[in-house]
């Protein structure tokens, strides 16, 4: 009966730690998505702007 209880603890201090890891890597990707998301709507306004356009390597750079 001793042992049961000692593997039930067991388990169950491995259960809460992978609850812990698997929470920091929720908000962990919750942060990425946002970031990204972020970053794609960036690129979307800037590339409506027209700022995204191509520099072709015979053109001076626009400081001459």
């Amino acid at each position: 009966m001793q042992h049961l209880e000692e593997q039930i603890a067991h388990l169950t201090r491995s259960v809460d730690e992978m609850s812990d890891v698997i929470a920091r890597q929720q908000n962990e990707l919750d942060l990425l998505t946002r970031r990204v998301a972020m970053l794609m709507a960036r690129e979307a306004s800037r590339e409506s702007e027209g700022g995204g356009g191509v520099i072709f390597a015979d053109e001076r750079p626009p400081h001459y």
